[in-house]
């Protein structure tokens, strides 16, 4: 395809640290990976998990994951894709690229002209850029859409700082096909201290609100410029450990139907669990690093949060949760021989530091990886294997996902390998994001040896 093929190698060079910036870091830039960060479809209530017969006691037991699945490859020529909505009206997908382009996938493929153009409003390099799309709940109806991009400083934002967060919305023609830049509405805008840690992922959830992932600002250890100080004497820092000062670190919940105060473009929740108390009332969860995807499986709120050095984790959010970096990376003391599992009394009646459902190691066999990328519950016929099941992975793909099984006394989630089909294997060397359609079925979104690209996971041939 070409998509203004010589103005966009000049834009994708800027942004070829983006790509490769997520995992942990030692430093302000990232030692290894860290991804750029999919704007996740509403999901349907869950449904039960398939089952087969148990042979022996004819009683139902859950069907085995797949020993292998294959990718079937929807589209390919793009730069960085890093996120995916899927249209409630029409068989037609829009596909985020992260150097500021959104592009409509239908069943002929990648449209020549992008949707959406940003690609003069948006700073690159390292982990920023175009990084999430929201489609509004009705949106058949009423065509909005959001959007959450790194752009440079803007009036607020100190000289010292890197570039301004950016939430936007945009209204998409009748058709669906395109969007004019003239019709952005700035629904937020937060300063970034750093160029890394930028999360991206938007979502609305079950109860019709805007979910918003907020990375912890940057640089490493969540501390140095921007950092605010917290409770927690063992590590200085952090904005994750701080709901007072900034709204980094976080998931935040807001109201984008509502009726706007204080100049801001949304509402608050009036059930957010700070409202009325010491706190940003924006904020829904805290203590995360790097919140780079999400998802929602019903009311179940899945969010992969990139560790630094040597644990990635996946965590079952919950409102007022605190995940507690930088107290902890992971179930494990981060940068101390002990720390604590609450925080003080006098910190929010002393709140727990909640575990994640999902760790795994940067080096060892089985799952392990640099950058976790958050996946969906799989939904869908094509593999009953997966149902119920959350089906993620790691930047480093390796030619495997990941799947991890809810156990049955709350604990941690099983989690094991899944071998993409050698054929397919070297279409994703690195993954970026993962979407869900409104059969359950389950995307994949990133860069193999022929660029970027879009794949549908499908069962081994």
């Amino acid at each position: 395809m070409d998509h203004e093929t010589s103005r966009r190698r000049v834009v994708a060079a800027l942004f070829a640290g983006g790509a490769t910036g997520m995992a942990g870091c030692g430093g302000e830039a990232t030692s290894g990976t860290e991804p750029s960060p999919t704007a996740s479809p509403r999901s349907s209530d869950p449904s039960p998990t398939d089952t087969v017969m148990d042979e022996d006691t004819d009683t139902p037991s859950p069907a085995n994951p797949p020993d292998s699945v294959g990718l079937e490859t929807l589209a390919t020529g793009l730069e960085a894709p890093v996120d995916i909505a899927f249209a409630p009206d029409a068989d037609r997908r829009y596909v985020v690229d992260q150097p500021g382009f959104v592009y409509v996938h239908e069943s002929g493929g990648l449209r020549d002209e992008p949707f959406l153009d940003l690609g003069d409003s948006v700073e690159g390099g390292s982990e920023k850029g175009l990084l999430g799309i929201a489609l509004h709940p009705e949106f058949a109806e009423n065509r909005r859409l959001f959007v959450r991009y790194s752009a440079p400083s803007r009036e607020g934002t100190p000289d010292s700082y890197s570039h301004t967060f950016v939430l936007s919305e945009f209204t998409a023609t009748d058709d669906g096909s395109g969007v004019t830049a003239d019709s952005e509405r700035v629904v937020l805008e937060i300063p970034e201290p750093q160029r890394n840690h930028n999360a991206g992922s938007l979502a609305f959830g079950p109860d019709g609100y805007l979910y918003v992932g907020v990375g912890d600002g940057g640089g490493a250890g969540d501390r140095g410029t921007g950092h605010a100080d917290d409770w927690y004497d063992g590590v200085d820092g952090g904005n994750g450990q701080d709901v007072t000062e900034n709204l980094l670190g976080s998931i935040l919940r807001m109201d984008v139907d509502g009726e706007a105060s204080d100049g801001k473009g949304y509402a608050v929740p009036e059930d957010n669990p700070l409202v009325g108390r010491e706190g940003l009332d924006e904020h829904y969860a805290w203590g995360l690093r790097n919140p780079w995807r999400f998802s929602f499986d019903g009311d179940d709120l899945f969010v992969g949060d990139v560790g630094q050095d040597h644990y990635e984790e996946v965590n079952l959010v919950e409102a007022g949760g605190n995940y507690g970096w930088n107290v902890k990376e992971g179930t494990h003391c981060f940068e101390a021989d002990s720390c604590p599992d609450a925080t003080p009394g006098d910190v929010r009646g002393g709140e727990p530091l909640v575990d994640p459902i999902v760790e795994y190691p940067h080096s060892g066999d089985g799952v392990s990886g640099v950058s976790v990328i958050g996946g969906h519950i799989y939904r869908g016929s094509a593999m009953p294997g997966l149902q119920g099941r959350y089906v993620f992975g790691d930047l480093g793909a390796g030619g495997r996902l990941f799947v991890a099984s809810r156990p049955d006394d709350g604990g941690q989630w099983s989690t094991e390998v899944i071998p993409v089909t050698d054929d397919d294997a070297e279409k994703l060397d690195r993954i970026l994001s993962f979407g869900r359609d409104a059969a359950g079925e389950v995307y994949m979104l990133g860069i193999g040896e022929n660029g970027g690209g879009l794949h549908r996971v499908v069962p081994a041939e």
